[in-house]
């Protein structure tokens, strides 16, 4: 029997697919006919930036954007522009503002992460190269800006918002790290503004000393076990971490050390920045040091330190003095006897904790004879007891293999013993300028690549909050200065 259906051709399904693209054309013809020259220049420009954004970004999937900003210039099928229309002049006075709020966040948002953020120093630990309550513009160019990792935040906070004082930002989705192409890599000497390694885990009520110094020098019960002192747990991504600002004195890569205070890389001593600072005692002739002699020194309230000693003996103080300081306070004529403070008094542990303790490193003394050595990318490094206690946070957590452990006198990784390790990633070792008032690497370790967000390239304007606007507040002498006169 004959089939009559066997080659019967489906002219149906493929008139009605032609007359949709006719009218597609037609639709398409009609909506571009009356565009203004200036609009399709205007496309022009900004399709031109982002195909080259989505070269620099190389995720090509992005060029499909390309598409949505045709519409939003040229043909308008997606009506954006809607309230434009409106019959009530509140709607369009209300949305126009909305409007001008969405391309200004959109803005920021961009800036912000690509290409560079202002920045406010909050402590002395850069002192006297960067002073507290100066404000930086960060060049993130330099070193390539870092792709967000938590992409879905509020551009104007960083990691909480005020008021609501809940997370400015989404934990999903989450972004693998990957940076774009930069001008040059981290120099040594540079100064950096990164975000805290261990700020990964933070007590609300106690953010310093960190996490890890709490629960070192008061265990962990007590610490996750009192919330009324210490308040909740809380973690936080890379890159939604609290921004820290220091000078990278160690490279991927290279072995330091630090004795009496001078750093030492693959055994040769470094110089000293010019306005380095250590902690001195100041004991003077019986009488208290006036305000104007601070003043005269620049040395802030925070950092006038008066000692309490028994009662007869003559006034004893804790100050940070620069070489130049220094000088200045032997010459003063009520001041009786200046000492170095010995390094061994300090309150918090030094990185590793364990290893530090047995071989009796200090802030001032570190690394032992031979010095640490900085991991670098692709390095592989033997693992025995003590390079684990080294590498061990490098390990488990910034590269991301938390099972990693140290079990019957070996090294297991993912389940597996290892007697070695090959990094994944470059680090630095970051030190303040204030070298005995910084909490810094030889606290908690090796800041990964990952964390770094960019480089000071010059003060924006500073304010001096011991004093009043009438009274010196704004510090006119470092605006527009050059964030890092050592390099």
């Amino acid at each position: 029997m004959e089939n009559n259906n066997t080659n019967t051709p489906k002219t149906g399904s493929t008139s009605g697919f032609r007359k949709f693209i006719a009218k597609a054309k037609q639709s398409l013809k009609a909506r571009t006919a009356n565009i203004k020259t200036s609009r399709w220049v205007r496309f022009g420009i900004v399709a031109a930036l982002w195909v080259g954004f989505t070269i620099w970004m190389q995720t090509w999937w992005l060029i499909l954007v390309l598409f949505l900003l045709f519409d939003i210039y040229i043909t308008g099928y997606i009506p954006f522009t809607w309230w434009k229309k409106s019959k009530s002049k509140t709607v369009r006075t209300v949305m126009a503002w909305v409007d001008a709020l969405v391309y200004a966040l959109i803005l920021v948002y961009f800036v912000f992460n690509f290409i560079g953020q202002n920045y406010t120093i909050p402590s002395s630990s850069l002192e006297k190269t960067l002073l507290t309550g100066d404000y930086l513009f960060v060049n993130k160019l330099t070193y390539g800006p870092r792709v967000p990792m938590t992409p879905v935040h509020f551009p104007l906070v960083h990691n909480t918002l005020p008021i609501l004082n809940c997370k400015s930002y989404l934990e999903w989705p989450s972004v693998k790290y990957h940076r774009l192409a930069g001008l040059r890599s981290v120099e040594s000497g540079d100064i950096v503004v990164f975000n805290f390694p261990a700020g990964d885990t933070v007590m609300s009520k106690v953010p310093n000393p960190d996490y890890y110094q709490l629960v070192a020098m008061n265990g962990y019960d007590a610490i996750n076990n009192n919330e009324a002192v210490f308040g909740k747990k809380i973690t936080r991504p890379v890159d939604r971490r609290e921004n820290y600002v220091k000078r990278a004195v160690g490279l991927p890569g290279e072995r330091l050390k630090i004795v009496n205070g001078e750093i030492w890389i693959d055994g040769e001593k470094q110089a000293m920045p010019r306005d380095a600072q250590f902690a001195y005692y100041v004991i003077t002739d019986g009488n208290p040091l006036p305000d104007s002699f601070f003043d005269e020194l620049d040395i802030a309230l925070d950092d006038r330190i008066r000692l309490a000693v028994p009662d007869g003996y003559m006034p004893v103080y804790r100050l940070p003095l620069t070489r130049d300081m220094l000088a200045k306070v032997e010459a003063y004529p009520h001041v009786a006897q200046v000492t170095r403070e010995p390094a061994d008094n300090d309150p918090l542990h030094i990185f590793p904790f364990e290893l530090s303790a047995r071989e009796g490193w200090t802030r001032s003394d570190y690394g032992g004879d031979d010095g640490v050595l900085i991991p670098k990318k692709g390095m592989t490094v033997p693992l025995d007891y003590d390079s684990w206690l080294l590498y061990e946070r490098a390990i488990r957590v910034y590269e991301n293999h938390p099972d990693a452990q140290w079990k019957d006198g070996k090294v297991y990784i993912n389940g597996q013993p290892a007697d070695t390790y090959t990094f994944d990633m470059d680090y630095y070792f970051m030190m303040g300028d204030n070298r005995d008032n910084s909490l810094d690497s030889r606290y908690w370790g090796f800041v990964p690549e990952d964390h770094i967000v960019g480089t000071p390239v010059g003060v924006l304007i500073s304010f001096d909050k011991d004093k009043s606007i009438f009274d010196g507040k704004i510090r006119w002498n470092r605006i527009f200065r050059d964030a890092n006169p050592d390099k």
